[in-house]
C-alpha cells in the first residue's frame, strides 16, 4: 500500500475508516497485530472494532461523548480506541497501571461516561467509584479472580460489565460515522513531567498529518515493515509508533501488554524481528548496559532505531552505533503536537542533535519577547558550551504544523498561553540551532537554571556526568542558598554494585569541572537508588526540586 503524498487534508475524514477499515478491505488476511496471546489480522481487528462501536451505540452513545480507555497494549486497546472514534465519540486513552488518584483526575477532568478498564486496574478504580457513581465500567482482561473482590464487578445492573458479555451480542458490521477532519477524535493527557496532566484535544486530521510527515516522510514506512514500540500506546509517542503509523501503510505492529523489562524486550526483538524499533533514551541506555554485561541482543532485523521523550545523550548515540551498527534517529515531539516535529534523518543523524523539522512542520527559536533568535555561527559544536565565550543564545522553541492540539480540555486560559498568533505552539522547551539548521535540545523551560546570570541547561550537565563510568543516571536541579542565589545539585544513580561516598561525590564534581565551563558545574552531588519518572520514562525534576524546599 503506497502512503499518501503530503497534500491538503480532506474535509470529511474518520481515522477508523482510514487506518483500519481501509486496510481491512484491501487485505483482510494481512497480519495487523502480533506479539500478544492471539495474533489479529486486519479483518479480525476490524470486526472486533465494529463490535465495540455497536455496543456503544446500543448504550445510547452520541458523537462527542468521552470514553476513558485504561487497557494495556493489546487488540482490545486498539479496538476500543477505533471503536469509539468510528461513531464520532471521543477516545481518552490513559495508563493502565496508574493509581486511583490519577484515574479520578482523568474521569472528572474529561467527564467520561464510560470506562473500559483492564481487570488488573480494578482495585484502583473500585476505590473511586463512589465519587463517580454514574460511570459505566467495562472490565477487560482476566476477570475470573474478581468475583470475590466486590459484587459490583459481576452485575450489569450495578454499572459494570465484563468485556466479553459487552461485545458478544454486538454487531460485527457497522458503517462509519461521517465526521469532519476537524471534529474532535481523542484526548491525550500530558505525561505529568511538570505537574498535573492536562488533556490535549486532537482532531481526526491530526493522525493523518503526523503519518504523512514523520512515518512516511522521515521513516519511509512500508507494508513489509514490522514495528515495535517499547513506549506504550496510551501516550502520544507510542500511539503513533505502535498503532496508526504501521496501520497507515498496512504494516504489522508487535505489541507487548506487560510492563517493560529489558530482558523481555530483547526476547521480543529476537522472536518477532521488527524492522523499526522505537524507545526512549533511558531504555537505550539500559539496553546498552545489559549488552555490556554480556547479554546477547540481536538487532540485526532493525533498519531504523528511533528515540524521543528526552534528549538522547551523545554517549548513548555513539555506543549504540558501535555495538549495533545503527544510528539512533533522535527527535522531539509532544502530546500537544501529537508526535515528532523535529527529527534526525536516516543516515544523517548527529550525536547531540534532534535533527531538523519534519516535513509539513515549522520551528523557530525566540527570546522572552517572542523575537526570533539567530542561529549559532559555530556549526556542529556543542552550542551551549560556547554560550559564554561567543554569545550563542538559548531560546524558546515554538512550532507549528497540521497536527497541533485544538485546545486543552476545559482550560481556555492555558490554551491561549500555549497557542499564539499565526498558529504557533509554545513547546516549553529551550533550544539552540546551529548554522547548518540542526536543532539542539537544552531542556524544559521550567527546568532551566540561571547561574551567575547565565542560562544553564540541566541536561548538558547531566550528559557530562553520564560520561563517567560510575554514573548510570543523573538529574540536575537548582537550589537557592542562604542569599537566594541558585546553585546546582546533581542527583546520581550509580552503576550496579557501587555505593556512594563523599570521595566519589567529590570525584564526580571534579569530573564535571574537567568537562564543563565552571559556572555550569554542580556544587553538590547526592546519591539515590532511583530517579522519579513519569510512566513514559521522563525524569520528574519538579519532584527533586520539592525535596529541597
Amino acid at each position: 500500500m503506497a502512503p499518501d503524498s503530503p497534500s491538503a487534508l480532506p474535509e470529511s475524514f474518520n481515522i477508523t475508516e482510514y487506518f483500519l477499515d481501509r486496510p481491512a478491505r484491501e487485505h483482510p488476511d494481512k497480519l495487523a497485530i502480533s506479539g500478544v496471546a492471539r495474533a489479529f489480522t486486519y479483518g479480525q481487528l476490524a470486526e472486533l472494532t465494529n463490535r465495540v462501536s455497536s455496543a456503544l451505540l446500543r448504550q445510547g452513545f452520541v458523537p462527542g461523548a468521552r470514553v476513558l480507555i485504561a487497557l494495556p497494549d493489546s487488540a482490545e486497546f486498539i479496538a476500543a480506541f477505533f471503536g469509539v472514534v468510528k461513531i464520532g465519540a471521543v477516545a481518552v486513552p490513559v495508563n493502565a497501571m496508574a493509581r486511583a488518584v490519577d484515574y479520578e483526575h482523568y474521569l472528572k477532568d474529561c467527564d467520561a461516561r464510560i470506562v473500559i478498564v483492564d481487570a488488573r486496574a480494578w482495585q484502583e478504580f473500585a476505590s473511586i467509584l463512589n465519587s463517580c457513581p454514574e460511570t459505566q465500567i467495562i472490565l477487560a482482561g482476566n476477570t475470573d479472580a474478581l468475583a470475590d473482590v466486590t459484587p459490583r464487578c459481576a452485575t450489569e445492573s450495578a454499572g459494570t460489565m465484563r468485556w466479553k458479555d459487552w461485545i458478544e451480542p454486538a454487531s460485527a458490521t457497522l458503517q462509519v460515522c461521517r465526521t469532519k477532519a476537524t471534529d474532535t477524535a481523542f484526548v491525550l493527557y500530558t505525561s505529568g513531567s511538570g505537574g498535573a496532566p492536562k488533556g490535549a484535544v486532537h482532531q481526526h486530521k491530526d493522525m493523518l498529518a503526523t503519518s504523512r510527515g514523520f512515518a512516511h516522510g522521515v521513516l519511509g514506512l512500508h507494508a513489509n515493515d514490522i514495528t515495535f514500540s517499547v513506549s506504550k500506546l496510551f501516550f502520544a509517542y507510542g500511539l503513533g509508533n505502535g498503532m496508526y503509523f504501521p496501520f497507515s501503510v498496512g504494516a504489522t505492529t508487535v505489541l507487548n501488554p506487560e510492563k517493560t523489562k529489558i530482558s523481555q524486550v530483547i526476547d521480543i526483538v529476537t522472536q518477532y524481528r521488527p524492522t523499526v524499533f522505537f524507545a526512549v533514551p533511558t531504555f537505550y541506555g539500559a539496553l546498552l548496559k545489559e549488552a555490556e554485561n554480556g547479554t546477547r541482543a540481536d538487532f540485526s532485523s532493525v533498519r531504523l532505531a528511533v528515540s524521543a521523550g528526552e534528549m538522547l545523550p551523545a554517549a548513548i548515540f555513539d555506543k549504540f552505533r558501535v555495538r549495533f551498527g545503527l544510528q539512533i534517529l533522535d527527535g522531539i515531539g509532544s502530546t500537544e503536537m501529537l508526535h515528532m516535529f523535529l527529527s534526525s534523518r536516516p543516515g544523517k543523524a548527529r550525536a547531540g542533535s534532534c535533527g531538523v523539522p519534519v516535513p509539513g512542520y515549522e520551528a523557530k527559536i525566540v527570546d522572552d519577547e517572542g523575537r526570533e533568535v539567530l542561529e549559532c555561527e559555530h556549526g556542529r559544536e556543542h552550542l551551549a558550551k560556547h554560550e559564554l565565550e561567543h554569545g550563542c543564545e538559548i531560546g524558546h522553541l515554538w512550532v507549528r504544523g497540521p497536527s497541533a492540539l485544538a485546545e486543552y480540555w476545559g482550560k481556555p486560559e492555558l490554551t491561549a498561553r500555549t497557542k499564539r498568533e499565526g498558529n504557533w505552539v509554545v513547546t516549553g522547551d529551550k533550544f539552540t540551532r546551529d548554522a547548518e539548521g540542526y536543532y539542539h535540545y537544552c531542556g524544559r523551560t521550567d527546568d532551566m537554571l540561571k547561574i551567575a546570570g547565565m542560562w544553564v541547561s540541566p541536561m548538558e550537565v547531566e550528559n557530562a556526568l553520564l560520561g563517567h563510568p560510575h554514573v548510570a543516571e543523573a538529574a540536575v536541579v537548582g537550589v537557592a542558598d542562604a542569599n537566594g542565589l541558585t546553585y546546582e545539585v546533581a542527583y546520581i544513580v550509580l552503576a550496579a554494585s557501587l555505593r556512594g561516598s563523599e570521595a566519589l561525590a567529590q570525584q564526580l564534581c571534579e569530573y564535571a569541572r574537567a568537562n564543563l565551563v565552571g559556572y555550569k558545574c554542580p556544587r553538590e552531588v547526592r546519591f539515590c537508588q532511583e530517579l522519579p519518572k513519569t510512566a513514559t520514562g521522563k525524569i520528574q525534576r519538579f519532584k527533586l526540586r520539592g525535596l529541597e524546599t
